[in-house]
């Protein structure tokens, strides 16, 4: 196989030097309260201004069923990008304290991704999947029966299944673990508390 012919340089970079000073940008001052809360305003309006114009501005990634829902309802779109932003806050101070070795940092910062997974999943397809809710996971989602489901074999055949912890229409309660040992001939026998011992008075002696 021939070899290429060898590829010369036509220009002359013998005189080149690197370049002394170096570009250094300059520290943006930083600003008062009082700018801090101008600047907020001024933001605010431009995003009103443009909300008016554009009904969906915002609403960039929000599922449909999202859209419509009213300001105090308990997972809006708004609140939970909030929670959204703490959680991240969160994340990232537990990942520190992952490098400093301390104890059950890795395991907190999991819950913290896992629940973000989740509320984003929810503004995107709609479905609320995770098991509690609020800013800071403070809030347990209730469940609720929307088919009523029977027992198609066995003794119970015809009789409808409850699940402990499930609201349920047809009962218009919530199936409580009472209700599930009631159902299942289940007794449980209360503890006593022992009685104390009276201890004697000995200055009524004496």
């Amino acid at each position: 196989m021939a070899r290429g012919k060898k590829i010369t340089a036509l220009t002359d970079n013998s005189g080149w030097a690197e370049p002394t000073k170096k570009k250094v940008r300059k520290k943006r001052k930083p600003m008062t309260e009082e700018q801090k809360q101008a600047a907020a305003e001024r933001l605010e309006k431009a995003r009103q201004k443009r909300a008016a114009k554009n009904p969906d501005y915002g609403m960039s990634g929000i599922h449909e069923s999202l859209r419509n829902l009213p300001e105090d309802h308990r997972a809006h779109p708004k609140k939970v990008k909030q929670w959204i932003k703490t959680q991240k806050d969160l994340a990232s101070s537990e990942r520190r304290a992952v490098k400093q070795g301390v104890k059950g940092a890795y395991a907190r910062q999991c819950s913290h991704e896992g629940y973000i997974r989740n509320l984003v999943k929810y503004l995107r397809d709609g479905d609320y999947v995770d098991n509690f809710y609020g800013e800071y996971q403070e809030h347990k989602v209730g469940r609720r029966c929307v088919a009523q489901a029977y027992y198609w074999y066995g003794p119970k055949k015809g009789e409808p299944k409850f699940e402990v912890g499930v609201f349920y229409p047809m009962l218009g309660a919530t199936y409580t673990q009472e209700m599930y040992n009631e159902d299942n001939g289940i007794y449980v026998e209360e503890k006593r508390t022992p009685k104390r011992k009276r201890k004697s008075n000995k200055r009524a002696m004496a």
